[in-house]
């Protein structure tokens, strides 16, 4: 049964936000750390689109090496934040698939994979960027904030069978940004113009702004999100 959402515990458990009109597109938007789809959902209701629908899942809850091994919402295990960090490599790959899993059910729905947009704010959107780079159907892009490539060693090969490779992305960073610098959200954009059509690779930065989001960068992810999902 096509509309069952139980084998998908990740989209039953959704926080979704439904268009006011009928729904011809979804955006999938991940929370960070020890975050829920909660505050997304009533950013994305913010800059809402009619026939859009927005669908924030709520990571597994987890231990986290990075902290002290607490249990909380995460999306894959994290040992570090620098480049160089170990990662969990397993962990990243089941989550990625997981997500996949919500993006054929939408196309199992009547929303086709090139009318799914990925995005994300930090570990989300670091998910997201991984995601999209490794399926073979093809997405209308990728909102990746305050974020960096996982398993980025990997690539460009790690996207050899994907759909992707000339997707736009947008990605947007807080210059002041203490927990991810702004200096790895630029490497990171480096590293996906040699995976990806460089011209589709949008990286914007905004003064001041730390690991959080702003009204400036919402307005440019609406814009994105208009462009990349017309109303059909």
């Amino acid at each position: 049964m096509c509309g069952n959402n139980m084998s998908l515990p990740l989209l039953a458990e959704a926080v979704t936000v439904s268009g006011t009109e009928k729904e011809t597109a979804a955006v999938i938007f991940l929370h960070g750390l020890g975050d829920s789809g909660h505050g997304w959902a009533d950013a994305m209701t913010a800059i809402q689109l009619p026939h859009v629908k927005y669908i924030c899942p709520h990571a597994p809850r987890i231990p986290v090496t990075l902290n002290m091994k607490m249990t909380m919402p995460s999306w894959f295990d994290l040992m570090g934040l620098s480049p160089d960090s170990p990662e969990d490599e397993a962990g990243i790959k089941r989550a990625a698939e997981n997500i996949k899993a919500i993006i054929d059910h939408e196309a199992k729905n009547g929303i086709p994979a090139n009318r799914v947009l990925l995005g994300g704010f930090s570990q989300g959107g670091a998910l997201s960027l991984y995601t999209a780079l490794t399926c073979q159907q093809q997405l209308a892009g990728v909102v990746a904030l305050s974020c960096w490539l996982p398993l980025h060693k990997s690539f460009p090969q790690a996207a050899s069978a994907s759909g992707n490779r000339d997707m736009p992305i947008l990605q947007c960073h807080g210059e002041m940004d203490p927990m991810i610098p702004v200096q790895f959200g630029a490497m990171t954009s480096e590293k996906l113009k040699v995976i990806v059509n460089p011209q589709k690779i949008t990286f914007r930065t905004y003064p001041g702004l730390m690991h959080s989001s702003c009204p400036q960068e919402m307005a440019a992810v609406k814009e994105f999100i208009e462009k990349q999902l017309p109303r059909i």
